[in-house]
């Protein structure tokens, strides 16, 4: 079921945006959901950390010792505010290591063995997901899960199930794209 509040928060937003548009894979679309623009909004921000919580909480397979990861950049403010809502710990995937400092991949406390839920804003391909998992992994985590606040439905699912992660999302692109501008005519 699609959460409506958050649909119409991310319209409100303008965070979702029509035209030709080229996305991170390489491929092109007719429409954009701006990440930046929904992560930065204190209202989006807040039902995004609200719904993730909800989500959380009603999962069979969530346990209070279970640590939250985002990926570097776009989830770091998706996985803080559902720390903050869910009082579960947290840590940052990165795309990179920093050739400076600790030269960490992951960063924040992480045990061997811990369980760890990815979250993440927008699964078109689920490639920086699948990424992020990996070197969760090589640091020693369990990682089955990946939530996104949005699942474009082009194909995330299938490959993260290749590499044994589970996708969930808050809203799809079809709940998203409902009602789009144009679409009566059609």
């Amino acid at each position: 079921m699609a959460n409506d509040e958050l649909i119409a928060a991310l319209r409100d937003a303008d965070a979702v945006k029509y035209g030709e548009f080229e996305l991170s894979h390489g491929g092109t679309s007719d429409y954009y959901v701006d990440k930046y623009v929904f992560e930065t909004n204190p209202e989006c921000l807040a039902l995004i950390g609200e719904a993730f919580a909800e989500t959380l909480a009603g999962a069979d397979w969530y346990a209070d010792d279970t640590t939250l990861a985002g990926v570097a950049l776009g989830a770091v403010p998706l996985v803080a505010v559902t720390s903050v809502e869910t009082g579960t710990p947290y840590v940052i995937a990165r795309k990179q290591q920093k050739e400076y400092g600790t030269a960490n991949l992951i960063e924040g406390d992480l045990a061997e063995g811990e369980e760890v839920v990815i979250l993440e804003d927008i699964a078109t391909t689920g490639q920086s997901a699948v990424d992020a998992a990996e070197a969760l992994r090589e640091a020693g985590a369990t990682v089955s899960r990946v939530l996104v606040v949005v699942d474009r439905e082009e194909g995330a699912a299938e490959n993260l199930a290749e590499h044994d992660l589970e996708l969930s999302s808050l809203v799809t692109a079809s709940d998203l794209l409902a009602d789009r501008p144009g679409d009566a005519a059609e």
